[in-house]
């Protein structure tokens, strides 16, 4: 074969030495020469050859112009690239990007096509360019097989979570896939589920548990392993434990959405609860715990008015002070599962407090559930379950009991706050120095609307907002890239009106009771509030139907709060007694201005329990903001949208973070009650069966003395033992008619020593 091809060889080494010397000689001319222009090499262009056969290709210019200025030789490697394409048979793409001397070359025609036109001219490309003096490398273009670095798990069920990725409804999921593959999943993280225990040993679990960060309050020991009942009620939150930190890849079950996060257990609900347990709970551990989970709440049945008691309210409020070093504990709690009775979020403490994110639920096709509540403070929702029809959330479950480790029917708005819990893990690995109140204003910057039929409202600030769904629906992809940008807010502020006493009436709707109060900017001078974050409101009212009233408030902007909403059950004659209402409706408009509070009373003509009329005892306005101006929420609104592409997440982009306080370290006594009782137990234990062994040592003692040596007066003769005795004696005897009697003595011990061994062996001396 070699034979066949010498004549092209020798014929292509002639054209390129030809080539050279022209090339060499005539550098001026060579511009001129009648070849078609090369493509732009501008950085922006993009050479391709579509389908056809494209070749790499470097190229020098040789040792004449090595001394050339750049732009000079990048117009004569053009010309050479043009020069060698043609030889070649193929067609000049121009440079390739910024890479000087790099072309691209292509065929005439894609596919097989070109491959044969070019080889019935006797002339493969492959052999040109290997040829050619003026190519110093070459490579033939293939198709690159590349895929995107998208996760995928193999655990069973991971297919059927769709809350983390939805392929039947496009968009509705928590859109966490694409923070998976930045490597962000909760690392450095532990997020605590304060709940009626967590199964630390599951295998699910067992990898992310933090055991540094639990505690069993019902028992009292550090173990918050969940004690199966009759009724196999106490799993819930191992499966809250499941859907935040899952870990992935193990074959089993599911995965969590902030799978390399640390999650800690506090047992507190498998027991009675007091004000001063749950004090405990909130703040156990709170320099390991970043996040409290909390998927419970008062009675959710139309008609209780509860919330923290003071200690409990005291414990929130210093876990957002001193908890993860001064940034703050994050109390993540879930709004509630009275729809069904018309309850209504605001008259849950817990989610109407300001230290806390209220979480709703909405099912798979981003609506309102059945059983879910609304309020004025809502944050923000995520996904959980919904009608008979309507998926639930797959997760972990206990393996106690009959339980299998998974589950695929976990529902309500429990399910959503260990969602929301998760996301917020996500949010501080690329930022751990995030406050409490920095990630409420992430949420509210970036909750995504979803469901129109809802009563959307669009406040003073430009942030969306319905009692339904809070701000919208969490995205963890926008939390994350927000969280990234994101600035520490100034310092929490307060303004609080006096106490306004009075004994006014409430009027039959639609007649109002109106109350008003101007905050003025002196007013807010001292504390230097400039916007709003949560508006409250306490009031003391007289009702003998409190059900029938409707407390609503307006803001100075117009934007208005049902913050004490109608309840059809709720009978009771109590009232409201110093009973704080708040509203997030509000968020980032200016503070100043005039408040309106009115209260209206909902009669049922036919009722004769709710005919008297109700009466407004006492109401105060409190405002919690910061100086952040009216402006600059603007520019915040701005920062984060344009951090939406994600571009900040796949650089080094880095904001410092402050060392946060030296808070001293929490108090642990090393000996708890169950460990005492186990202790006493134990010396108890130990004391008695030192008293047995004492006794059984000196009875057995005095029994073998009892046998062997039996009491005898002085001076009795030896020889009163009995028959064996005297043969035994009379041979000592006559040993000791040749010994001394010391030696006599000695030897008559021995001697009995060996017969009681004798005696105890079960043998009988001979006679």
């Amino acid at each position: 074969m070699a034979t066949l091809y010498f004549p092209t060889f020798l014929l292509l080494i002639f054209m390129s030495s030809f080539s050279l010397l022209l090339l060499t000689l005539l550098p001026s001319v060579a511009p001129s020469l009648p070849f078609s222009s090369p493509p732009s090499s501008s950085p922006w262009s993009s050479p391709s050859c579509g389908q056809a056969q494209a070749w790499a290709v470097r190229l020098h210019a040789g040792p004449h112009h090595e001394e050339e200025d750049a732009d000079q030789n990048s117009v004569h490697l053009d010309v050479i690239a043009n020069r060698v394409a043609e030889q070649a048979g193929l067609q000049n793409q121009g440079q390739i990007g910024q890479l000087e001397g790099h072309y691209l070359l292509c065929s005439d025609k894609p596919g097989p096509e070109s491959v044969a036109d070019i080889w019935s001219k006797s002339v493969h490309p492959r052999d040109v360019l290997a040829a050619h003096p003026h190519v110093v490398w070459f490579s033939k273009e293939r198709v690159l097989s590349r895929s995107k670095r998208s996760v995928a798990f193999n655990d069973p069920n991971y297919p059927k979570q769709w809350h983390l990725h939805n392929n039947k409804n496009k968009g509705l999921d928590i859109n966490v896939t694409g923070v998976w593959e930045r490597n962000i999943t909760g690392q450095g993280v532990t997020v605590v589920v304060v709940d009626d225990g967590v199964q630390h040993d599951h295998q699910d679990i067992q990898p992310n548990y933090s055991a540094e960060g639990s505690y069993d309050l019902n028992s009292n020991d550090p173990d918050p392993m969940p004690h199966p009942d009759i009724h196999s009620d106490n799993h819930h939150g191992t499966r809250c434990a499941g859907e935040i930190a899952a870990v992935p890849n193990n074959s089993f079950c599911a995965v969590g959405v902030a799978y390399g996060s640390k999650v800690a257990g506090i047992r507190v609900l498998d027991g009675p609860l007091t004000d001063s347990l749950e004090a405990v709970a909130f703040n156990k551990h709170y320099q390991v715990n970043d996040i409290y989970s909390c998927s419970w709440g008062p009675d959710d049945d139309g008609h209780t008015v509860d919330g923290p008691h003071p200690l409990g309210k005291a414990a929130l409020q210093h876990g957002v002070i001193a908890g993860r070093k001064g940034f703050g504990s994050i109390f993540v709690v879930a709004s509630g599962n009275g729809g069904q009775y018309n309850d209504n979020c605001n008259y849950d403490g817990y989610a109407n407090s300001i230290y806390t994110i209220t979480v709703g639920a909405v099912d798979e096709n981003g609506r309102m559930p059945f059983y879910a509540e609304e309020c004025a403070s809502m944050l923000a929702v995520t996904f959980s379950s919904g009608g008979n029809k309507l998926r639930s959330i797959v997760t972990s479950d206990w393996s106690l009991q009959h339980g299998t480790g998974c589950t695929d029917k976990h529902t309500g708005t429990s399910a959503a706050a260990p969602l929301a819990a998760g996301m917020v893990a996500l949010m501080l690995q690329v930022r751990p120095c995030l406050s409490w109140r920095d990630v409420q204003h992430i949420i509210a910057f970036t909750a995504t609307k979803c469901d129109s039929s809802a009563d959307w409202r669009v406040n003073g600030a430009g942030f969306n907002h319905s009692p339904q769904h809070g701000f919208g629906l969490l995205n963890a992809w926008r939390l994350v890239n927000a969280a990234k940008v994101w600035e520490s807010v100034p310092f929490l502020v307060s303004y609080q009106s006096s106490v306004i006493k009075e004994e006014a009436a409430i009027p039959t709707y639609p007649d109002q009771l109106i109350r008003t109060w101007k905050v003025s900017s002196a007013d807010l001078k001292h504390s230097g509030m400039e916007t709003l974050e949560h508006v409250a409101v306490t009031v003391t009212i007289n009702h003998p139907c409190r059900g029938n009233v409707e407390v609503v408030l307006v803001c100075p902007s117009g934007m208005t709060s049902v913050i004490g909403a109608r309840r059809a059950i709720d009978r009771d004659p109590a009232g409201y007694q110093d009973w704080t209402f708040s509203t997030v409706r509000c968020w980032g408009e200016r503070a100043e201005g005039l408040y309106t509070l009115k209260i209206s009373d909902h009669k049922e003509p036919t009722s004769l329990q709710c005919a008297a009329a109700g009466v407004l005892k006492q109401w105060a306005l409190t405002l919690y903001g910061s100086s952040m101006t009216f402006s600059e929420v603007k520019d915040r609104q701005m920062l984060v949208e344009e951090a939406m592409s994600g571009k900040y997440l796949d650089s080094s982009f880095s904001l410092p973070c402050p060392p946060g306080l030296d808070i001293p370290p929490e108090i642990v006594s090393p000996f708890t009650s169950n460990s005492l009782k186990f202790l006493l137990l134990l010396g108890c234990f130990a004391l008695f069966w030192s008293l047995y062994y004492t006794v059984e040592v000196i009875l057995a003692h005095l029994y073998f003395r009892g046998i062997f040596c039996p009491s005898r007066r002085r001076g009795a003769p030896r020889n009163k033992r009995g028959h064996r005795g005297r043969g035994v004696e009379e041979a000592i005897v006559e040993e000791g008619s040749q010994e001394e009697d010391g030696d006599s003595g000695v030897e008559l011990q021995a001697v009995l020593d060996s017969e009681a061994v004798s005696l105890l062996n079960g043998e009988r001396p001979a006679t």
